[in-house]
């Protein structure tokens, strides 16, 4: 077996390597537009106004709710379709990305994304410490000052380690673009066992891969995990005097 799995990563290696590739540009595509998309969506979900919570509640409760890989198959054979039956769209330039696998996958791994991350967002939003935001109203501040200066820094603090888990979860979804024919890592495994009869050595191979990233973003994010408690450290110790002050 070891043998075998030798062979494969020599023999196999750009096979992997682009998987690699592929599974990276996947996730860093979809956690930075999630994470865009997200905020906006958790601003409305905190809103008083029940109008304003609506549209975010349903498509937060429909991604949510619903499979990935059913949300992934509607995207790509559903949408995909719908679009292929267009007249005159296949001699269109747009053709081109429309038919490409890869634009179905990326849009649904973003809106999955978003949808996560704007409740765990709208957690953080909720759990911050409404006398800091009472303060910033009494200092005359503008809710988008409010937003900027007290509510997203600490709400950041507040969600990391589950921003962190979701950030993994998403690495492990991409895995499910393979059954919509993209090569991404666990792709380019399947591809290694239809050329080698070789199960266990191409998906070890595979699932080391996929270790070393997720090492690689949990050491990465607990670093920022630290920078932000700093942070956090330094704004009380600051406030330490102040209180004492107080006191006397």
């Amino acid at each position: 077996m070891f043998e075998d799995l030798i062979y494969v990563l020599t023999k196999y290696d750009a096979w992997l390597w682009q998987g690699f590739l592929l599974t990276l540009q996947l996730l860093v595509v979809s956690v930075v537009f999630g994470t865009l998309l997200a905020i906006p969506l958790a601003i409305a979900r905190v809103s008083k106004l029940i109008w304003v919570q609506a549209l975010p509640f349903a498509f937060i409760y429909v991604f949510r709710g619903t499979p990935l890989i059913a949300q992934l198959f509607m995207m790509y054979y559903g949408c995909g379709q719908l679009i292929a039956s267009i007249d005159g769209i296949q001699d269109h330039w747009s053709w081109t990305y429309l038919r490409d696998p890869y634009w179905y996958c990326l849009l649904t791994f973003v809106l999955n994304t978003a949808a996560y991350m704007a409740e765990i967002m709208r957690g953080g939003i909720q759990n911050v410490p409404n006398g800091e935001i009472e303060a910033a109203r009494a200092c005359g501040m503008a809710p988008a000052t409010i937003y900027r200066r007290i509510i997203f820094p600490r709400m950041w603090q507040i969600i990391w380690p589950a921003y962190t888990n979701d950030v993994i979860f998403t690495l492990k979804a991409t895995s499910l673009a393979s059954t919509v024919t993209m090569m991404e890592l666990t792709g380019a495994a399947r591809k290694i066992v239809a050329r080698t009869a070789l199960p266990y050595e191409a998906f070890i191979s595979a699932g080391v891969i996929y270790l070393i990233i997720v090492y690689v973003l949990t050491f990465g994010f607990k670093g920022i995990e630290k920078h932000l408690r700093r942070n956090e450290k330094r704004k009380e110790n600051k406030s330490l005097p102040a209180k004492a002050g107080g006191h006397i």
